[in-house]
């Protein structure tokens, strides 16, 4: 026979006591990022999350990953290249298929635009867990590269 015995007789847990409003069956969503510096923790949670994962999405040149050469955005080699109609239309469905890899968020609709030094793309999305609609704006820079608005 054997007896049972505590290892501890009392636990405790501490950590900081965050107030949240919960809807019935929602996910939280948490994860990390070192983007923002002046964030005093790199934990993330909900939208945020949610965004920080489409723009580093679109951070990754389409090939770059090792993984996953599908993986990433084609709108780096296209910097350069004048902005026709069919361009356009390549561009709006690799916008598209990205975000839609993340079942988290409905493309409602999809804006190109030229402007001097780049593209910039707006997109309007529909962040499903919360039934919230925002816009999203993309500019690749030819000279200073990713910015997100």
């Amino acid at each position: 026979m054997y007896k049972k015995t505590a290892l501890y007789k009392e636990l405790v847990v501490r950590g900081k006591n965050i107030n949240r409003r919960f809807v019935d069956g929602m996910k939280v969503y948490k994860g990390i990022s070192s983007v923002n510096v002046e964030n005093e923790t790199t934990t993330i949670y909900d939208l945020a999350l949610i965004k920080q994962d489409i723009i580093n999405h679109f951070h990754i040149r389409q090939g770059e990953k090792l993984s996953d050469p599908t993986f990433g955005t084609i709108v780096w080699d296209l910097l350069f290249d004048p902005l026709t109609p069919a361009l356009r239309d390549l561009i709006v469905q690799n916008v598209n298929d990205i975000i839609q890899s993340d079942p988290r968020v409905k493309v409602d609709s999809i804006i190109i635009d030229e402007y001097e030094s780049g593209i910039q793309i707006e997109c309007n999305l529909i962040y499903l867990p919360y039934n919230i609609q925002e816009s999203m704006q993309l500019n690749f820079d030819k000279n200073a590269g990713f910015l997100s608005l």
